[in-house]
């Protein structure tokens, strides 16, 4: 079963090295990585032509945004299911991609997987926290809560039939999307206890005041749109108990 692995960068010289050896040390025998830089000036794009032939697919120019990047590579990408991994991000250890191939493998309907996370300090030396999709359940999206976009794999004809990111979202096209997949149509998907990724701590969605306003109004869209009802003050209530869905890691 071959695996297409997306990463979309800017600007990311200082880690796109680091999350390129994680995809390339998968002990799965079929992986096809793709990277789309937005026309990076940073020496991202040297970096990035430093691997390779073991980059199976490499752009580099202007885009409109995360997300048409995002929708460039998974339209040039051949494999039977698709996942997105971060510039800054690494895949949590070399048998990420054997683990939900084999989940892929062993249930042939199955549409996509969901998993678990960890958020690490900036050179990867400490779990800083863990998020778990375990007890996630679609209902939530009304309130505020997805699975963690980063563990999300799915079959890449998905794309095609149920459609691609919204490019008009700064921030929760990922939002968008799965309340798409996994509440209205109802996507096969299974729950793999495992931890498929390490994420930075500070991403765009919550960088600042602005960013979170964005974030929130945004998810406000996505759920209208969809016809799942929700207001502000149910998707600002999550804040109450993000503490209890965000667990301390102290090891």
């Amino acid at each position: 079963m071959k695996i297409s692995i997306i990463t979309v960068v800017y600007n990311c010289a200082r880690t796109i090295q680091g999350c390129i050896e994680s995809v390339l040390a998968q002990d799965h025998d079929d992986v096809e990585y793709i990277i789309i830089d937005g026309g990076s000036k940073d020496g991202t794009v040297d970096i990035v032509k430093g691997f390779g032939d073991r980059i199976a697919k490499f752009i580099s120019e202007k885009d409109k945004g995360i997300y048409d990047a995002m929708n460039k590579g998974i339209k040039i990408a051949t494999g039977d299911v698709v996942g997105i991994l971060n510039a800054d991000d690494f895949f949590y250890d070399t048998t990420t991609i054997s683990q939900v191939a084999a989940a892929f493998k062993a249930d042939p309907g199955l549409d996509a997987t969901i998993a678990d996370i960890v958020f690490v300090n900036d050179d990867n030396t400490r779990i800083l926290r863990h998020y778990s999709a375990g007890k996630w359940r679609p209902s939530k999206f009304a309130w505020g809560f997805m699975p963690p976009h980063p563990s999300f794999f799915c079959k890449r004809h998905l794309f095609n039939e149920l459609g691609y990111y919204k490019i008009d979202y700064k921030i929760a096209a990922d939002y968008e999307l799965l309340i798409r997949y996994l509440y209205v149509n109802r996507i096969n998907y299974q729950y793999l206890s495992m931890k498929t990724t390490r994420m930075r701590m500070g991403g765009v969605s919550t960088r600042n005041i602005n960013s979170i306003l964005t974030l929130n109004k945004e998810i406000k869209r996505a759920c209208e749109e969809n016809n799942l009802g929700t207001n502000f003050l149910k998707i600002y209530t999550k804040y109450l108990f993000k503490p209890f869905e965000f667990v301390l890691n102290n090891q």
